[in-house]
């Protein structure tokens, strides 16, 4: 921890904001509120910005981050932010100029954080999700350990100061980590995790290399009707949860978001509400006892929200 106690140094020296402001939204949520909202979340006192090329939203969310850097709020080397390789460009020869095409959205010079976003190679080409007459994935065939390399040599050109993987298991991290002539390893596995799925295992072994789990979906999940599977119990309303969220006078959502803090993961707060960005970073205001960090480890059910199964 750096002394504020809200940073983790990363395997490769840098350092990344334990809580993130998380910056994908359904379709129907115009792209201008990427602009508004990243900005508010930056004047909250976020740090840590994530987003994708899958979003859609990189302009918008490079725009928030430029104007916040003008007016003063921010320095560049305040923000840290994240983009993600889509599965169409995971061919070694296309990751650097999908790098270089969401730098170019951005309009900034570099990202502090590059990462594979699946582990599932998708015919190249402009469509994000490539299907065949019946509608079903046109996937492609690549060696992820070619495209790990490519990834190292974004970091040599300084396009990307630190690089990593998302919704990789530990045997996909494993193919890496064993891969003759690595480089660098990854500073992080970005994955679905909540009290309802709280990864102990992958998080154990990603602490056993030096790897930082970061939580996406942390507070459940948006009902996203392609994404989530709507009959599942909605988290923030867990009465473990909830009676933990009373008794420290806290929200259930934040009483979420400091469990993944306290038990070393750096977690992605994602919300386009105002009211509930602002409430989001007040997470560094208390402390969950031994107790409460053993009555939520108890809800673990393996359970997943988010079922994109390419």
């Amino acid at each position: 921890m750096d002394p504020k106690g809200q940073r983790v140094k990363l395997n490769d020296g840098h350092f990344i904001p334990v809580l993130g402001f998380g910056t994908f939204a359904p379709r129907e949520v115009p792209k201008s509120e990427a602009l508004e909202v990243t900005k508010f979340a930056i004047e909250a006192g976020f740090r840590h910005i994530d987003s994708a090329h899958l979003y859609q939203n990189e302009e918008q969310v490079g725009q928030a981050i430029r104007s916040k850097i003008a007016d003063g709020t921010v320095k560049r080397e305040d923000i840290f932010y994240t983009s993600k390789l889509w599965s169409t460009s995971l061919r070694p020869e296309l990751v650097r100029p999908a790098l270089e095409k969401s730098l170019n959205n951005l309009q900034l010079d570099y990202v502090d954080l590059y990462i594979i976003h699946f582990p599932v190679a998708l015919k190249p080409g402009e469509t994000l999700f490539p299907t065949d007459e019946n509608g079903k994935p046109i996937f492609d065939s690549v060696d992820l350990c070619r495209t790990w390399e490519a990834l190292e040599k974004c970091k040599d050109a300084g396009l990307t100061k630190s690089i990593g993987v998302s919704n990789f298991n530990h045997k996909q991290l494993e193919k890496i980590l064993n891969k003759p002539g690595l480089k660098y390893k990854p500073v992080c596995n970005q994955v679905e995790c909540h009290p309802y799925f709280n990864q102990s295992k992958l998080l154990d072994f990603c602490k056993s290399h030096d790897i930082v789990l970061v939580a996406y979906g942390a507070l459940g999940s948006q009902r996203l009707k392609e994404w989530v599977n709507p009959n599942l119990p909605f988290l923030l309303e867990d009465p473990v949860l909830s009676a933990i969220a009373k008794k420290h006078r806290q929200t259930p959502a934040l009483v979420a978001l400091r469990y993944q803090i306290q038990r070393g993961v750096v977690v992605l707060a994602k919300s386009y509400n105002k009211k509930r960005i602002k409430e989001n970073i007040q997470v560094f205001d208390f402390e969950l006892t031994p107790e409460d960090m053993k009555a939520i480890d108890g809800l673990n059910s393996n359970m997943r929200y988010n079922e994109l199964l390419l």
